[in-house]
């Protein structure tokens, strides 16, 4: 399951076509990891990389053949609950994958006996660690005792400790921290490539633009803004973020929330309980996060666990500064007082006390220039470049 061949064909760069086969169960359209996917796969489909997609369902592509070289194989066994869900995945992608001769398959889930990982969930025992720390002690038993997280601690401990392992592509050093230290996994077989932001798409707003955003989110002139981006509110501390917008200093802060959760009802009534309903904003899920970054001041993420929120790759590149947590991968491009703030996901006083620090940051040129030069370096093609050349050097070292 691991490199058997290159293709023959040329690539555009005049060197062997890589073929690589992509593996993602499950599509959400306003998921960070498909968003992550979706630009790799075009900006390696401009280096002349044959691409498949394998997953149970995909829609951003046509089955049958996107434009070429990006293909898409459907792989949708018959389950019922989110254990069987994995598990007959895991087993049919196994199944397909010894029909296929790709040079290298790269997963996005954990299917013990692939060559390269992409670690882009993390590590799901810390996460569970982190989620529990926030729950009721019965709450955090029953997550505990689940039979799904069991099973998918397993199967992230047998694919980790698999022989054919051969790379582990960590998008922060916090991931590549706890894989190494929970797993033993040699350190050069962790590849940190971080997660790229289309920086001509993701800008700076001009003046109008700004304004234009924040008219068309019914924002008070004047008032500070922050914007909540993803999906999942349990995990990416949308809670924190709303006791933190309640004990803020500024009475007139606005919070803009754009993703999608099937609790979000739970969400809104907290704020009402916390008296600031009216100051809270929900957009659902969006196609274009644009707007609602160019019409805060910052971006406000205090999440339980999240290996590197591609929300804050974009707030960056839009010259927004961003709060994060201590288990945010992201917090390695932070510095406070200059492009951002972290702070513990529970600490409520702290989270409260860095929006007040935040408002206005999107009107102070130095702190929107200090916040675009974060990520400079994490273009597209740079992460294309990156993986590239891990996939060749895996590839050329494989043994015939």
């Amino acid at each position: 399951m691991g490199a058997e061949r290159t293709a023959a064909s040329a690539s555009p760069a005049g060197g062997p076509t890589v073929s690589v086969a992509i593996v993602r169960a499950r599509y959400n359209p306003y998921g960070g990891a498909e968003r992550f996917v979706q630009r790799a796969l075009g900006a390696l489909a401009a280096r002349g990389v044959d691409v498949t997609v394998i997953a149970r369902r995909w829609p951003a592509l046509r089955e049958g053949g996107a434009p070429p070289p990006v293909r898409f194989e459907r792989v949708d066994p018959f389950y019922a609950g989110s254990l069987w869900r994995d598990w007959s995945f895991a087993r049919a992608v196994r199944a397909r994958l010894a029909l296929r001769h790709d040079a290298l398959v790269q997963s996005h889930e954990r299917i013990p006996g692939v060559a390269v990982y992409r670690a882009g969930d993390g590590v799901h025992a810390e996460y569970l660690a982190q989620r529990c720390r926030a729950l009721p002690a019965w709450r955090a038993a029953l997550v505990r005792a689940s039979p799904y997280h069991a099973y998918v601690c397993a199967a992230e401990r047998a694919m980790f400790t698999h022989p054919a392992l051969r790379a582990v592509i960590c998008n922060s050093e916090m991931v590549r921290g706890e894989i190494r230290s929970r797993f033993g996994v040699p350190p050069e077989r962790l590849h940190l490539i971080r997660n790229g932001v289309d920086l001509e798409r993701f800008r700076p707003p001009a003046a109008a633009e700004r304004a234009a955003a924040r008219d068309a989110l019914g924002l008070p002139e004047g008032a500070p803004a922050f914007a909540f981006v993803g999906s999942g509110f349990e995990r990416k501390g949308l809670a924190g973020a709303l006791r933190g917008l309640a004990r803020c200093a500024r009475p007139d802060a606005r919070l803009v929330v754009a993703g999608a959760d099937k609790h979000a009802s739970r969400y809104a009534a907290l704020a009402s309980r916390l008296g600031i309903a009216q100051r809270v904003r929900w957009l659902g899920g969006v196609d274009d996060v644009r707007p609602a970054l160019w019409a805060a001041d910052a971006l406000v993420l205090p999440t339980l666990y999240d290996p590197f929120p591609n929300a804050a790759l974009e707030a960056l590149a839009c010259g927004r500064a961003v709060l994060t947590s201590t288990k945010s991968g992201a917090a390695e491009l932070i510095e406070p007082g200059a492009n951002g703030e972290v702070a513990d996901a529970l600490d409520v006083p702290g989270i409260a006390a860095a929006l007040e620090r935040l408002a206005g940051a999107a009107d102070d040129a130095a702190r929107v220039e200090c916040a675009r030069a974060s990520v400079a370096t994490l273009s597209l093609d740079a992460l294309a470049g990156e993986l590239i050349a891990l996939y060749r050097a895996l590839i050329e070292s494989a043994a015939p």
